[in-house]
């Protein structure tokens, strides 16, 4: 699994701090400096917006921290 996000964006901090409490191992890809993760994001999820996760495994892309955890939640915790 894949999160791109912005490190300093809150929701992506809630997503981050969801994974670590799930201990979740996933690929965190920060993509504020980066013009092609910016486009790669914007073509994927059909606009640009994090946090984004991609669950490969699956064939799971979305958007919406509270969805995400929700998914997380739901499909991958381990406890």
């Amino acid at each position: 699994m894949k999160l791109y996000q912005y490190t300093d964006c809150p929701f992506c901090v809630k997503v981050r701090r969801k994974i670590e409490e799930l201990g979740i191992k996933i690929e965190i890809i920060s993509i504020e400096n980066s013009p092609e993760l910016k486009e790669f994001v914007k073509k994927e999820a059909g606009k640009l917006q994090v946090p984004f996760l991609v669950d490969e495994d699956k064939n799971v892309k979305m958007l919406e921290s509270d969805d995400i955890n929700r998914y997380l939640e739901e499909n991958h915790n381990k406890k």
